[in-house]
């Protein structure tokens, strides 16, 4: 069990740390599946005024107000189009629950730590400093993001501006 990278105590498979596979325009991104608390179709969030362009509005999550954003806005992919596979991954990070637009969610993948390749450094619109690096299974690629790291950020303007 000395392999245990930073994995919260479940003992099924200590070797393997599990993503959420989703697709952002033509790539595919994967986060932590601990990180997900359900994946939702999409409803069109009540607008805030004067909020960023990636956050979409909030919307009712049984009583729970959760601010909603759109990465593909967000992340630059070009005009996001809502249609029956356009889903909404609703994370817990940091305490707080967030909403997180996304064209599709595929699969959830086991990655082992030799899949797991370092980014490269280049000018992309994710902010290198937000991924965990590339994973590889077979043919595919996926981009792994550090979610955490990505939401607690200040431009996300998460943390307490939308609380008021």
């Amino acid at each position: 069990m000395q392999n245990n990278m930073h994995m919260s105590g479940s003992s099924e498979d200590v070797t393997g740390h599990e993503f959420l596979a989703f697709t952002l325009g033509a790539e595919e991104y994967g986060i932590d599946i601990l990180k997900v608390q359900e994946i939702r179709g999409y409803e069109s969030p009540t607008r805030i005024a004067n909020a960023p362009e990636f956050i979409k509005g909030v919307m009712n999550l049984r009583g729970l107000i959760v601010p909603i954003v759109d990465m593909r806005i967000k992340f630059e992919l070009g005009e996001a189009n809502y249609d029956n596979l356009t889903v909404v991954i609703i994370l817990n990070v940091g305490g707080r629950v967030v909403g997180m637009v996304v064209d599709s969610v595929s699969d959830v993948i086991t990655l082992n730590p030799e899949q797991i390749k370092p980014a490269p450094a280049m000018t992309s619109a994710l902010d290198t400093n937000y991924l965990i690096g590339l994973g590889t299974v077979d043919q595919r690629m996926l981009i792994l993001v550090d979610i955490d790291k990505l939401m607690s950020s200040s431009e996300m303007g998460l943390t307490d501006e939308l609380v008021a």
